[in-house]
């Protein structure tokens, strides 16, 4: 059995990141093979908080997305990126500065994805009125997403994975990984003017049309604003209240619903039903993983090459996550290694240091995303965009910038992990 868990899952894993066939397709056949020939049964599959799909991920998920289904009928993203733009003066530079931070603060409280699906639009059109090309801003605003999605529990799908697997709140996520994002985007900030320099050239007619677009157009609902906000809240005290993040996605979406009086084949197209079906299936696989002792083996040789010692545990996962995450997509990298880490976890005493290593593999596969164009879904959905709009991004001009920015987010996350967990616990 132990040998078939293996084999569905490796042969998955390559299917899925040299996108031969659909990663949906790939995943749920994987998880097919394995229950068909045995190696779970439909309890260990669907019950088994252990080795089974983990039913808090998918509906926390879900109710998220019938959220943010309602939230795009509003025009919330187009009033904000209008704004920030008339704000910026037409000017180019301040213009990608402050899309990317809006990008960037969105993503931590949406999915990545539905985030650049409803910023690029506004970007392609503030950049054909100023007549640049909106390739640099549209790379500009993913790497800021793939950053900003690591501030909170549900800013990025492998969050999500970790905070199910390592029992990490909500709060945990905000306390710990918020600083380091805000000190990462400030870096970030810094570099921008540079890492895109000859891309910010504008006449100044084309300024005028942009301080002529009106935001006003784009009206979003107070209602929806109350919601949210007792949603956030929600998350933020589900520890006091007792109530999962997953029931809390769940009611805000159940009464977004209901006030905004929006149709179901409007809310329910918010839905990525092949996401969730994906990280079904996976969750099947790695549960195979996980029964067989596979993770186990792998724990303990992670914890034989490392000596036992939490720092060069923590710093090692941090630089794998990143370089693994850049070259296949996060979500499955997270969820086979979040078994191994907890593994390896138990075997270290001191509290502080368990946590280390939890936001090592957070920070390593957020950031690591942005090291090519295939390292995270917002990326590919944004070259996407970018080529059905007539601005095409290629893989490598989308990995320069990336393998860039990666490096200058994981020289910052190493020393802040060592000075938090390690000198400053």
């Amino acid at each position: 059995m132990t040998a078939v868990a293996i084999t569905a899952f490796v042969v998955a894993y390559l299917l899925i990141a040299t996108e031969r066939i659909h990663k949906t397709k790939a995943a749920l056949g994987g998880a097919a093979v394995i229950l068909a020939l045995g190696v779970l049964d439909s309890g260990e599959a669907f019950f088994s908080h252990d080795t089974g799909v983990d039913w808090d991920v998918i509906l926390l998920l879900f109710g998220m997305m019938i959220i943010v289904g309602v939230l795009r009928q509003t025009g919330v993203f187009e009033y904000t990126a209008i704004w920030s733009a008339k704000r910026a003066k037409g000017s180019p530079v301040r213009v990608m500065i402050l899309l990317t931070l809006i990008t960037a603060a969105a993503s931590a409280f949406l999915d990545n994805v539905t985030t650049v699906l409803l910023i690029a639009p506004v970007t392609l059109l503030v950049c054909d009125r100023l007549g640049i090309r909106a390739a640099p801003f549209l790379i500009a605003e993913v790497l800021a997403s793939n950053i900003g999605g690591a501030a909170t529990l549900i800013g990025d799908p492998p969050n999500i994975i970790i905070a199910s697997r390592s029992g990490l709140s909500f709060n945990d996520f905000l306390v710990h990984m918020a600083p380091i994002v805000v000190l990462e985007l400030a870096v970030f900030t810094l570099i921008l003017p540079r890492l895109f320099r000859g891309s910010f050239d504008a006449e100044p007619d084309r300024i005028a049309d942009v301080m002529a677009l009106d935001e006003r157009e784009a009206i979003a609902l107070i209602q929806c604003g109350i919601v949210l906000l007792a949603v956030f809240t929600g998350f933020v005290g589900h520890s006091l209240l007792h109530v999962d993040p997953s029931v809390v996605a769940l009611l805000g979406a159940g009464v977004l619903v209901l006030i905004s009086g929006t149709e179901p084949t409007d809310y329910l197209s918010g839905v990525e039903w092949e996401t969730l079906l994906f990280f079904a299936g996976l969750f099947v696989m790695v549960g195979a993983l996980v029964k067989t002792g596979v993770v186990k083996t792998m724990a303990g040789w992670a914890t034989d090459a490392t000596g036992g010692n939490a720092l060069v545990a923590v710093m090692l996962i941090l630089v794998v996550s990143a370089l693994l995450s850049g070259i296949i997509d996060n979500i499955p990298y997270v969820a086979t290694m979040s078994p191994l880490v907890a593994d390896l976890a138990a075997g270290i005493d001191n509290p502080g240091h368990t946590d280390a290593l939890w936001w090592s593999l957070t920070l390593g596969s957020d950031f690591g995303g942005n090291l090519t164009a295939v390292g995270a879904s917002a990326n590919v959905v944004m070259l996407g965009i970018a080529a059905r709009a007539g601005a095409p991004i290629s893989f490598w001009e989308f990995t320069r910038k990336g393998a860039v920015v990666t490096a200058i987010t994981i020289a910052v996350a190493a020393p802040y992990l060592w000075l938090r967990y390690f000198v400053f616990a």
